[in-house]
């Protein structure tokens, strides 16, 4: 399993990229093998502003549904459309075509509440 330090991370098992004032969300690695088959997406194209904690969408496998959280504040600047007919791609590869949506970041003092690399590892027992 792979943990980029570069990421923070989130309790519900999302990690954010930023650079500059872009963080770019996604679900680690841990969240999609415990998932297993990702079968579809769906974020909801209407949402322009996201709150941390809100759910931006949901992750469907073979055996479950589980909502994605945002893990920071901000204006919605892009959604990962090819999740749209390729979402398995979350599986093989969580942290780069496996993104889900890049937002603008309202408060990046929010950062500071998420979780680095080692503390998420100790969450997941690993």
């Amino acid at each position: 399993m792979n943990f980029p330090d570069n990421l923070k991370y989130t309790r519900d098992h999302e990690w954010i990229s930023v650079k500059g004032n872009i963080g770019t969300i996604g679900v680690t690695d841990y969240a999609q093998g415990e998932l297993g088959d990702v079968v579809f997406i769906d974020i909801d194209p209407n949402k322009t502003e996201i709150k941390s904690g809100d759910s931006i969408g949901t992750i469907e496998a073979v055996k479950t549904v589980s909502d994605i959280f945002a893990p920071c504040s901000g204006k919605v600047v892009e959604i990962n459309a090819s999740l749209q007919t390729n979402p398995e791609v979350v599986n093989s590869d969580p942290y780069g075509n496996g993104w889900m949506v890049k937002i603008e970041l309202s408060n990046p003092s929010e950062l500071n509440a998420l979780l680095d690399s080692s503390a998420y590892k100790e969450l997941i027992g690993k």
